[in-house]
């Protein structure tokens, strides 16, 4: 299992991942499930994986084949993030057309998701949920983040905060909140967490962090939320009934 998160703002876009597979008594390991796929001043295009990591692995190399055979179309030639999420969408059918069969005959389902976030100059950045079909749908003002994986547990936090309007910095701060809510709740979620960070119009992939589990902020940030809930549900009345 995994945990991803993509936040579509007026200021930009906040993606995040976690990297634990395979998690169990004996067996953590550690596999990226953020990728970004950019050209200097034209576009920034970032993909998070859940599920099957062969399958995810397996799609990302499909989609960076592509762009090393100059196959037409592909993610650093396409004019807009609609085309780009088609052109996801067909690498995952692609990976379902030669392993479905054989995933059955073992009993085991084609099982993947994708959030694919970024911006194509010419437009604003967008935000998609790829399914494992290869459709997919975008998030609007109303809707404005997608999680895959692991969803149930940082769910609450993003819906009592997140906005259209959140700040980038508060958006980015309240994903590793939900986060560290969901790996307190789930052992199959675990850290290094990934967080790209990214301003509208600056095409731009610096603000990119890998957070490990002795980052400062991110511990500063989980002790204040953690002492702060205390210390409301402290303030808070008892009940009265008896």
């Amino acid at each position: 299992m995994t945990y991803c998160v993509g936040l579509l703002l007026e200021s930009g876009l906040v993606m995040a991942s976690d990297s634990r597979t395979n998690a169990g008594v004996d067996h953590v390991a550690t596999f990226p499930k953020m990728n970004v796929f950019s050209v200097p001043d034209e576009r920034v295009l970032v993909i998070l994986t859940a599920g099957n990591l062969a399958i995810s692995q397996a799609v990302i190399s499909r989609l960076n084949k592509q762009i090393d055979e100059g196959v037409e179309p592909n993610l650093h030639t396409v004019t807009g993030m609609f085309d780009a999420a088609r052109v996801v969408g067909e690498a995952v059918r692609a990976v379902h057309h030669e392993d479905a069969e054989h995933l059955r005959k073992h009993s085991a389902d084609f099982n993947q998701s994708i959030i694919l976030g970024g911006q194509i100059r010419g437009e604003a950045p967008r935000l998609f949920n790829i399914y494992a079909a290869g459709n997919f749908i975008e998030a609007v003002t109303e809707t404005p983040y997608f999680q895959i994986g692991e969803t149930k547990y940082g769910k609450p936090i993003l819906d009592r905060v997140i906005g259209n309007r959140t700040d980038l910095d508060e958006a980015a701060k309240c994903t590793l909140i939900s986060f560290d809510s969901t790996i307190r709740s789930n052992l199959s979620v675990g850290m290094p967490i990934d967080l790209f960070m990214y301003r509208s119009d600056s095409f731009s992939i610096d603000c990119r962090r890998r957070i490990t589990e002795t980052d400062p902020y991110f511990n500063q940030l989980r002790k204040g939320w953690s002492d702060g809930l205390k210390r409301v549900f402290a303030e808070l009345p008892d009940p009265d009934w008896c």
